[in-house]
């Protein structure tokens, strides 16, 4: 156990220092790198991949994988801007219905992994293509919109879009939401058998504890927290169109493994992967800033994510090395 917090703290500094020596270089080589309108534009880019993210990290942890999260986020926002739209539903009680309809999801992966056996890797696949689907068959592949601060519903876009000091607010609501995704992990039964289930699942189950059923839970926060994620990104994007979403359960992975949570289980956290969405963040939009256009950010992006998971891979080499 020692040796595994020595790891997860030693995989978070290493992110850290990324983290500052990356955003550094922009600033050195960027234009205005080091402004507010900059820094803005991190926060804007980071907080409802990090709902993503952090939703993804319990699943990864427990050596799973979430494919669906991005056209899940898509499918919960069409839902209630359809909902909102066409049959008049109170705003409020749609958002309420996009974060249900996540979870929904997120409890059918649950389903066909932990009752019908199914790998994760295909069970979420399959579950993404169903979302992406479901959504346009619902919408009859019309965009929905949200409302702006216009109107009556001004509330939705200064609660989750904006403050009056034009800070994201969606970055207040991720660092009430990594609070309790740190509780979570660290201080309750759900988060110590995540990290069993990762380490060694089969001994976890002999040991009595029903590892289905926890499985079953951590799906279920990955769908939860799309859920969420579609509420900010609906307030920021306001037309969704059907159709989309894929590419953002790969950022979101990205941020995690970036952050030190191990593709392998039984490894991870949620500062970790906070910072590794920052890094995702700062790198796309340094990138900007120095004149690259946008396949030089998936491009690097893509180099930085294998780097990380050789990384991991090295160190649970010497740490295997190390048990025998």
């Amino acid at each position: 156990m020692t040796g595994l917090i020595q790891r997860m703290q030693l995989q978070k500094l290493l992110a850290l220092g990324a983290l500052v020596l990356l955003y550094i270089g922009f600033v050195i080589f960027g234009t205005n790198f080091f402004s507010t309108s900059w820094t803005l534009a991190i926060l804007a880019r980071s907080y409802f991949v990090g709902f993503l993210a952090i939703g993804v990290t319990f699943v990864i942890i427990t050596g799973g994988i979430d494919l669906s999260i991005g056209t899940v986020m898509f499918c919960s926002a069409l839902v209630g801007g359809l909902l909102f739209n066409q049959h008049g539903i109170p705003l409020w009680l749609c958002l309420v219905i996009m974060v249900l309809v996540g979870a929904s999801f997120g409890a059918f992966n649950g389903i066909l992994i932990t009752k019908l056996s199914l790998p994760p890797f295909i069970a979420s696949l399959g579950t993404m293509m169903i979302a992406a689907g479901l959504g346009s068959i619902l919408t009859n592949v019309r965009a929905q919109t949200f409302p702006t601060r216009l109107g009556d519903h001004a509330w939705f876009s200064q609660l989750f879009l904006r403050t009056d000091g034009n800070i994201p607010s969606g970055a207040f609501f991720l660092a009430g939401y990594m609070i309790i995704g740190l509780i979570v992990l660290k201080k309750t039964k759900l988060g110590r058998y995540t990290y069993s289930i990762g380490s060694n699942e089969e001994a976890t189950r002999l040991s009595g504890v029903n590892t289905n059923r926890w499985k079953m839970a951590v799906y279920i926060i990955s769908g939860f927290s799309a859920g969420l994620a579609s509420i900010f990104f609906a307030a920021n994007t306001i037309t969704i169109t059907p159709g989309q979403g894929q590419g953002f359960e790969l950022d979101a992975i990205a941020a995690a493994v970036i952050g030190g949570t191990s593709l392998s289980g039984g490894v991870g956290s949620v500062t970790g992967t906070i910072i590794g969405v920052f890094i995702m963040s700062v790198l796309a939009s340094g990138l900007v800033s120095i004149g690259l256009p946008q396949p030089f950010q998936v491009f690097f992006t893509g180099i930085v994510l294998i780097g990380a998971v050789l990384l991991d891979i090295q160190r649970t080499k010497r740490s295997n090395r190390v048990r025998k």
